[in-house]
This record gives structure tokens, C-alpha cells and sequence, in this order.
């Protein structure tokens, strides 16, 4: 593990990452999901694609990598980008799982791979309208300090300027984004995926111009179960690119 001091809008963030096949030619850059570290994607893909030096990175605020206040998925695009010219990595192949498949989108690399990216704006149900009702109406009164008991799992334990950046980029919709990406695009999805569903990557898939559309058994992590057949995508994707 390696730590770079990168300076983002008059602060600095330590980055925290990984480095597998240092010299190899080509890059293939990989990135977590909210609440997760770069060690569950190096677990995943170390042992695959070895022509390419692998870049694992935990994103500002989780795994070794610090954050101090508030961000937008855009924000952390620009922090990585500094980050990722400050080793002189090339944007070959980027890999992004979850939240990391948005900033994965906004760096613009020759290949993206969405692993059960979010970005799509899905209908909240009726449970999850009622609460967020009952604590905008319990906040007026008094009770902001019952939070925990209103909020999603993934933000229970966050420090409060990374649960106002959980608010934030949980409510980002993404469609324009995915449209205007014009290079190729592999686009993996679990089919029991309840984070975010199947029917948001086909619309991902339909919004991206040279995408391939690949559903996969599994849930939000899938791709844990299924590395051979992603690796050997990207493997097509590419050698065509």
C-alpha cells in the first residue's frame, strides 16, 4: 500500500492505494462502491489480465484515503484525475463498481466497465417515502438526533460530511452522463440486484451508444462470482477497441 498527498480545493487528501504489475505498458484503473476499499476489488481481479498494471484505490473517505468535508461525484472525479496524473496512469481500462462505475464514467477511459453502477434514478417505495417523511417532520420538532434510526444502512456509521455527501450523490442522476460517454462500454449487472436494478443497467445499456450489455447471476456483488467471464469480456472488448 502506497499513500499520495493530492490538493483539492484548498485541502489536501491522502489516496490511498495499490499497485499490482508495475511494469506493465497498459493501465487498468479499479474502483470500489460506496462503503467498500480497494482491497475487495484487488482480491477480485489481482490474478487476472497481467499485460496491464493494476491501479486499486480507495476513494476519498473510505478504506486508508482521508476526506474532510462535502463532495459530489464530480469531486471526487477530480481528485482522482489528479491523483491518477500525479503516477502518470493512463486511462486504458477503468473498472468501477456501484458509485465508483460514476466516477469510473466521468474520467473517460478508452474502455469502461460498469460493474452495477448507480446513476440511474430509481422510484423510492412507499416505505422509504414514509420515512424520509416521518423524519423531515420529527427534524421540525426537535429530533434530528434520531437519524439513525431514518437513515440507509450505507450511512449509519458515516462522519456528517460524509453522510452529506452520501445525500448528495445518492440523488445524482446520471442519464446525461451515460449518453454523452462515447467510447466502448462493458456494462455488467446483477440479475438479483437489489441496490440497483437489472432494468437500470439496460438503461445505462441503451443510453451508451457502443455498450455491451452483459447480465450475470447475483446481486450487488456479482461480479465476485463471475471474474472469469468479466476478465474475458473486457478481453474481447478491448483487443477490438
Amino acid at each position: 500500500m502506497a499513500v499520495k498527498h493530492i490538493q483539492w480545493d484548498h485541502h489536501t487528501v491522502d489516496i490511498s492505494y495499490e499497485i499490482i504489475n508495475p511494469e506493465a505498458k497498459r493501465d487498468m484503473i479499479v474502483l470500489h462502491g460506496w462503503g467498500s476499499h480497494k482491497e475487495l476489488m484487488r482480491d477480485a481481479f489481482k490474478a487476472e489480465l497481467d499485460t496491464f498494471r493494476h491501479i486499486y484505490i480507495d476513494l476519498p473517505g473510505f478504506g486508508n484515503s482521508t476526506a474532510s468535508t462535502k463532495m459530489s461525484t464530480h469531486d471526487y472525479r477530480e481528485i482522482i484525475a489528479s491523483f491518477l496524473e500525479s503516477i502518470s496512469a493512463k486511462r486504458d481500462i477503468i473498472i468501477g463498481h456501484s458509485f465508483g462505475g460514476k466516477v469510473a464514467t466521468l474520467l473517460n477511459p478508452d474502455l469502461l466497465v460498469l460493474l452495477s453502477s448507480s446513476g440511474i434514478l430509481e422510484s423510492k417505495s412507499l416505505k422509504v417515502l414514509s420515512k424520509i417523511y416521518l423524519f423531515k417532520l420529527l427534524k421540525v420538532f426537535g429530533f434530528a438526533k434520531l437519524r439513525k434510526f431514518f437513515v440507509a444502512s450505507d450511512a449509519k456509521s458515516l462522519e456528517q460530511h460524509m453522510y452529506e455527501t452520501f445525500k448528495q450523490v445518492v440523488n445524482e442522476d446520471f442519464s446525461k452522463h451515460f449518453a454523452h460517454f462515447r467510447k466502448k462500454a462493458l456494462i455488467c449487472w446483477g440479475t438479483k440486484d437489489q441496490a440497483t436494478r437489472l432494468s437500470s443497467g439496460r438503461e445505462v445499456a441503451r443510453l451508451m451508444p457502443q455498450s455491451t450489455f452483459l447480465p450475470l447471476e447475483g446481486d450487488h456483488y456479482f461480479f465476485l462470482h463471475h471474474v472469469p467471464t468479466i476478465v474475458s469480456a473486457i478481453e474481447t472488448s478491448y483487443i477490438s477497441h
